[in-house]
This record gives structure tokens, C-alpha cells and sequence, in this order.
């Protein structure tokens, strides 16, 4: 089978966040398939912009093979992120025909979280007389709205309620990583018959070569920590808006008398912020650091006490979760506190660690403060339940036959 999986913010271990469509195609590259991953230049999710003269070019990436298409670069939410997001759909639409002729695909994906891409994606596959496959990641326009407090009747979201119509409508299936958003997307046109839940996942693969070691920075602080027996809570991945990570200042201002450090690592539009709201706070626990490579993930977040996620309190969680980084903290093996109101609570199902309430900052205070005063043998059995939970039902090889099946 040729597959053109096409998502904008597709990324790899080379180039950053985000990973999906790369661990995807190994394994269907394994299993004998084909694969092609489109995705644009400039994403504000990569620490590494792949390095591309023309309008549109190739690089091969551990085997699987990237076109990438020129977009403008921005930083922020604002309106140049719109105008990256137009120049990729126009350039689906400009090499339309190239990319059919070049790849003759069986399937073509159409995967990039906002919803415009489903358009031109729709017009690759009649071309090639391929099946078309809508993948959700978060529910657009929903997500925007009920995170961002945009109006439905803004014509940015009027546009993309468009898009996730059409998909509902015109894709051959919809796999989604939210295991209850059928209810929602079957109102939106959807016929039941076309719904498949396929998780996020990990590639354990990556766990058990010897990775990249720590930045200096990021080594120096945990070797502190240890050095003053204090208890390190850690924070990788994105500062945005939707992590909620106000919340996690203010968990860190109610047990700053406590022998504790939150370290937060990575980036995002909000980190500029919160790191001046902590500085105004004379916080002196917490602790903001630079992203580091993926192959450093694994020495990061085994190093930790406790590791932490969260999220706003909001209807959308409803649909249920599947963020990244929770593969990734399960993996390490340590105990995870969580500040979700979703349906789906991976940490209670994996007993891996305290799930508290959404933007509840003294929950979360009392998670960690409990935690740290537990036994280091009981912590350790939290961390192994979850590493075991996640290797069961969330490995890649398991997730890319399951979404081939769907194929």
C-alpha cells in the first residue's frame, strides 16, 4: 500500500515534536507499506526546522520519507500562524498533481489538528483514486473556542467548522486519539460506521538504547536537587495555554516551605509569561529550562521524584485524552500526578500515580506533598505499574497495525 499521511506539524526525533506520523510510518514501513509524511517547514512545534531551499522538497528521516512544503515561519498565536497555515494548504493544492504522479497513493491521511487541510487532501485522493482518512487529533473548531474563547461565529473558526464538516461527511474513515468524540463528531455528519479510536503511543524501541545525555543546565540543577535530598517534580513539553501551568506556580507557592523543586522544561507561547509571574512571585522552587532532544527525554524524566500534567477545566476533556507526554512519563516509571477533568483517566486505569481535579492547585499540592512522603519503594511500584500499562496498550507496533487495519 502507498500511504500519504499529510500533517502539518509532522515532526521526528531529528527535528522535534510532534512524533506520531513518524512512529506511524516506521512500523507501516516495516510491515512493507510505503509511506510518504507531508508537513510544512515552520512549526512552533520543532526545535529544528528542516533545512529546505525550494517550494518543495525531500529528506529521508530514519527511513521514512518526508516532503516538505516552504511556509512562512511565526512564533506565536497570532496572525502569522494563520498565514502558515494558509501557505500549507495552498501549497497541497499547488503540487497536487506532483504528488500524486510521484507517489500514487493507495490512502491519503489528512492529519494537521486545524481542519483546512481535509480540502485539498480530499482533491490528492480523487486524483489518485485513493481512500480518504481524517485523523483528529484535538476536536477544531471546538478546541479554540471552548481553550481560546473564540466566537463561533469568528470567521477563522466559521472556516474550520467547514473543514471538520466536509471531513465528517466525505472521509472513507475517521480515526481519532480521543476515545469518545464519535458522540460529537457523528453531529457533525459523521456516520457512525467510519469512527476508530487509535491512541498516541511510544516507541519503546527508543527507551532502551542509551539516549542523548542531559544539557549541562538541565544536569546541574537535578544533581542540586540531590545534593539537598530535595524532591524534584518535573514538567516536559509544551507551554501553552491549554497545559494550564499557572496552576502549577500556584501548587508550587503553597508547599514552597516544603524541600521541593518543579523544574518545567520545553517551550511554547506562554513560557515568557510564566516565568515572569514567578519572578514577580519571588518564587525560588521553580525552575524554567530549555527543550532538549528526544533522545533525552528518557534520563530527563527518570531523574524526576514525580512527574506532572495538567489541563484546563473544561466540557471539551469530555471527548477524552491522549496527550503525548503521558506515553512518555508512563514509560519512564515514575509516579505521575495528573489535573484533568477528562473521561478517560489513564492514571487511575494504570494506578500510576494521584489524579486530582482540573486547575485545583491545592489538590495538586497535596498529590505532590503525599508523594514525596511516601516510602521511595512504594513510589517505585506507582512508576512500575505505569510502565507496564503503557508497554500493554500503547506500544507503536501494536497502534500502527491497529490504525492499518483501519487503512
Amino acid at each position: 500500500m502507498h500511504i500519504l499521511y499529510i500533517n502539518h506539524y509532522a515532526g521526528s526525533p531529528r527535528h522535534g515534536m510532534e512524533f506520531r506520523p513518524h512512529y506511524m510510518a516506521k512500523h507501516w514501513l516495516r510491515m512493507g507499506h510505503d509511506v510518504t509524511v507531508v508537513a510544512a517547514t515552520a512549526s512552533h512545534l520543532r526545535q529544528k526546522s528542516p533545512d529546505i531551499v525550494q517550494d518543495m522538497g525531500e529528506e529521508m528521516v530514519e527511513g521514512v520519507r518526508y516532503v516538505w512544503l516552504k511556509t512562512p515561519a511565526y512564533k506565536a498565536n497570532d496572525l502569522r500562524r494563520v498565514l502558515n497555515m494558509a501557505s500549507f494548504v495552498a501549497s497541497l493544492y499547488r503540487f497536487r498533481k506532483r504528488l500524486v504522479q510521484m507517489f500514487k497513493p493507495d490512502t491519503v491521511i489528512a492529519s494537521s489538528t486545524y481542519t483546512w487541510d481535509i480540502f485539498p487532501a480530499r482533491t490528492i485522493a480523487r486524483l489518485a483514486g485513493a481512500k480518504l482518512v481524517f485523523e483528529v487529533h484535538d476536536l477544531w473548531p471546538l478546541s479554540p473556542m471552548q481553550l481560546g474563547g473564540m466566537s463561533r461565529f469568528h470567521p477563522f473558526i466559521v472556516s474550520l467548522q467547514m473543514g471538520e464538516d466536509y471531513a465528517c461527511r466525505h472521509a472513507d474513515a475517521v480515526v481519532s486519539m480521543l476515545p469518545y468524540a464519535d458522540g460529537y463528531l457523528c453531529g457533525r455528519g459523521m456516520h457512525r460506521d467510519k469512527f476508530h479510536y487509535v491512541p498516541n503511543g511510544i516507541d519503546f524501541s527508543e527507551w532502551h538504547s542509551g539516549g542523548e545525555a542531559l544539557p549541562a543546565p538541565h544536569r546541574a540543577l537535578l544533581d542540586d536537587c540531590g545534593r539537598r535530598g530535595e524532591f524534584v517534580v518535573c514538567y516536559a513539553g509544551s507551554h501553552g495555554i491549554s497545559d494550564a501551568l499557572d496552576v502549577l506556580i500556584d501548587a508550587a507557592l503553597a508547599v514552597r516551605n516544603h524541600p521541593i523543586t518543579f523544574m518545567l522544561v520545553g517551550q511554547g507561547p506562554e513560557k515568557a509569561r510564566l516565568r515572569e509571574k514567578v519572578e514577580k512571585m519571588g518564587l525560588k522552587n521553580m525552575h524554567f529550562l530549555d527543550p532538549i532532544p528526544k533522545s533525552a527525554i528518557p534520563e530527563l524524566l527518570r531523574s524526576a521524584d514525580c512527574l506532572y500534567i495538567g489541563g484546563m477545566n473544561q466540557p471539551l476533556y469530555e471527548f477524552g485524552i491522549s496527550p503525548n507526554k503521558l506515553m512518555d512519563y508512563m514509560a519512564a516509571g515514575r509516579p505521575i500526578v495528573s489535573a484533568f477533568q477528562g473521561r478517560n483517566d489513564l492514571i487511575r486505569a494504570a494506578g500510576c500515580g494521584f489524579s486530582v481535579g482540573a486547575e485545583d492547585a491545592a489538590s495538586i499540592a497535596r498529590a505532590i506533598v503525599r508523594l514525596m512522603e511516601m516510602p521511595a519503594q512504594e513510589r517505585e511500584r506507582l512508576g512500575a505499574a505505569g510502565k507496564e500499562y503503557v508497554r500493554a496498550n500503547h506500544d507503536y507496533t501494536h497502534l500502527a497495525r491497529k490504525f492499518l487495519q483501519v487503512l
